[in-house]
């Protein structure tokens, strides 16, 4: 069986990593069972990095550590050195996630953000849901 390599916006990986049993905790199992292979470039995993630090997720220096090991070292690391054209897309923090699933040749762009799921009809990368990423691996 391949695994999917799959770009997932910070939003669905906090999801994953701060709440083990809700409801996107599937992914954490996926990557650790390896059936699914994270792509993760310098600008996604700065942007990880910034968002754990903010105050509402009250982590400490350990905490926030923990997360990264359950996480980076299951990643495929992509180096995006000539970013590749992409749709406008109207949050331009987005930019870095579509840039590594084209860099990356991403089996698809996993978020439940409303600007990226905008962009499905016209980029090139599948962009799903976390659900529909679900049932794609389900029905392989």
């Amino acid at each position: 069986m391949t695994r999917l390599r799959l770009v997932l916006d910070t939003n669905v990986l906090l999801s994953a990593l701060l709440f083990p049993t809700g409801s996107l905790s599937w992914l954490r199992h996926a990557w650790q069972s390896e059936a699914i292979r994270p792509l993760a470039s310098r600008d996604t995993t700065a942007e990880l990095l910034r968002v754990l630090h903010y105050p509402k997720f009250r982590l400490n220096g350990d905490e926030g550590e923990d997360l990264l090991s359950d996480y980076l070292p299951w990643c495929e690391t992509v180096i995006v050195s000539q970013p590749p054209a992409v749709p406008e897309c109207r949050d331009p923090s987005d930019r870095p996630f579509l840039e590594l699933a084209l860099a990356g040749q991403a089996d698809a762009l996993v978020t439940g953000g409303g600007d990226l799921l905008a962009l499905a009809s016209v980029f090139s990368v599948p962009v799903l849901t976390p659900n529909a990423t679900r049932d794609r691996l389900r029905h392989g």
